[in-house]
């Protein structure tokens, strides 16, 4: 099966391959990464202020996140597709240029004071689509100028890189405000320059390969990924609990602000609570090799699985924002080894010619737990109060992880090509 990893970072040595700090183009294609990721992080903040300052509107200021959603996963499908038909390198340049356009756009109609509600909201659709078309090309990419010796290395040094962009988004926003109105939609348009000079520097096979495991997997249409995950027994597991767990984390968020809200927090300090997962996953960037040969990768899912529901109920305790932060740290560690093992046993597992649809379906499915989380977090506290809502959520995780943790897939699963005989194949 291929993997997609016989491209690699050019000639390899007798010695071996080249250090991964000095693989430039892996670096490059992280720095752009990086500068796309931070660019999201700063509009996510932005706009939502920007239409709430333009209309008075907290369901309008809302309406930017939601809209920047759904465009995802409604072009999320055909943005996989595309990605195992096409060049992948001309995809990602495509959709980095068209997201400078239109995060430039903003700031050049503010300074004509020419800005309408419609042209944010344009912003949020063009914006959401271009992250269903570049996203999995990007984690593609990865793969293609990195030997396989070093993928779960440059996977760790990526899921620094969204930490890191999670944790100095939101304030970086709020400071760029500082210095004026229009300052931190130049930022995300400069964070979008950054992307799309890393796509047009950095070169790396653009075509999905061919030989064996492409037959078939062309031509499957663009619900493909989705039949592949349904057929592999221990994907369907995997991302069950995975899932869960976004539905969870997402549930969890209204219900703790509400409760830290009650007990006289500011938004400062609210803000910097939940700031507790963005730095605890960046500490645990650094632990993904090591927690790799603690366990399988079903253990350790298991493991940060079970340890989430506890984590629901933290906020219930003594202590404030201040054990909000404490236990959303220690959940927050164990985020990048488990997706650096979805990209191991999902990603690496799929012949190349389908991969694009498959990280896809992947990306679809939790990116539909957020929504799913937030929208029931807030039906349950029309109901119930906070402390009841997060015993709710908390009993359901648990509910749902007990198939699961009972069944034999998930325990014995092994890291591939460790364990092959004990782990199932589609």
């Amino acid at each position: 099966m291929s993997t997609g990893t016989a491209t690699t970072t050019g000639p390899l040595q007798a010695a071996g391959p080249v250090p991964l700090r000095r693989n430039w183009r892996f670096q490059a294609l992280w720095a752009g990464q990086a500068g796309a990721t931070l660019g999201l992080q700063i509009a996510d903040t932005a706009y939502p202020l920007l239409l709430l300052a333009l209309t008075g509107s907290s369901t309008l200021a809302g309406a930017f996140g939601a809209l920047q959603i759904s465009a995802s996963l409604l072009f999320g499908l055909h943005g996989g597709a595309v990605a195992d038909r096409c060049d992948r390198r001309l995809l990602l340049i495509a959709g980095d240029g068209v997201r400078l356009l239109a995060c430039a756009s903003v700031p050049a109609a503010m300074a004509l004071d020419r800005l309408t509600l419609a042209h944010t909201l344009l912003v949020a659709v063009v914006i959401g689509a271009t992250i269903a078309y570049t996203g999995p090309v990007r984690l593609i990419a990865v793969r293609s100028v990195v030997p396989p010796e070093q993928l779960r290395q440059a996977l760790a040094q990526d899921e620094a890189r969204m930490s890191g962009a999670g944790l100095i988004g939101p304030p970086l926003a709020g400071a760029l405000f500082g210095l004026g109105r229009a300052a931190p939609f130049v930022g995300t348009a400069v964070a979008s320059l950054l992307a799309l000079t890393a796509a047009l520097v950095v070169r790396f096979p653009g075509r999905p390969e061919s030989g064996a495991g492409r037959a078939g997997t062309a031509d499957g249409g663009a619900l493909a990924g989705y039949r592949y995950l349904a057929g592999n027994a221990l994907l369907r597991p995997v991302l069950a609990v995975v899932l869960l767990i976004n539905v969870a984390g997402a549930a969890m968020l209204l219900p703790v602000m509400v409760i830290l809200r009650g007990q006289g927090t500011s938004s400062t300090g609210i803000g910097l609570a939940l700031a507790g997962e963005a730095v605890g996953a960046l500490a645990g960037a650094l632990l993904v090799s090591r927690l790799h040969r603690t366990a399988g990768p079903g253990v350790l899912l298991l493991a940060v699985s079970w340890l989430t529901v506890p984590v629901l109920l933290a906020p219930l305790l003594p202590g404030g924002p201040v054990t909000v932060f404490a236990a959303l740290f220690a959940v927050g560690l164990g985020i990048p080894t488990l997706r650096v093992m979805i990209d191991l046993l999902v990603f690496s597992r799929v012949p190349d010619a389908l991969r694009g649809r498959v990280i896809s379906a992947t990306l679809t499915m939790f990116t539909v737990g957020m929504p799913a989380g937030t929208v029931g977090s807030g039906l349950l506290l029309d109901h119930l109060s906070p402390a009841a809502a997060l015993g709710t959520v908390a009993a359901l995780l648990a509910t749902g992880l007990v198939p699961a943790t009972a069944g034999r897939t998930l325990r014995r699963s092994g890291w591939p090509g460790r364990t092959p005989a004990r782990t199932p194949s589609p």
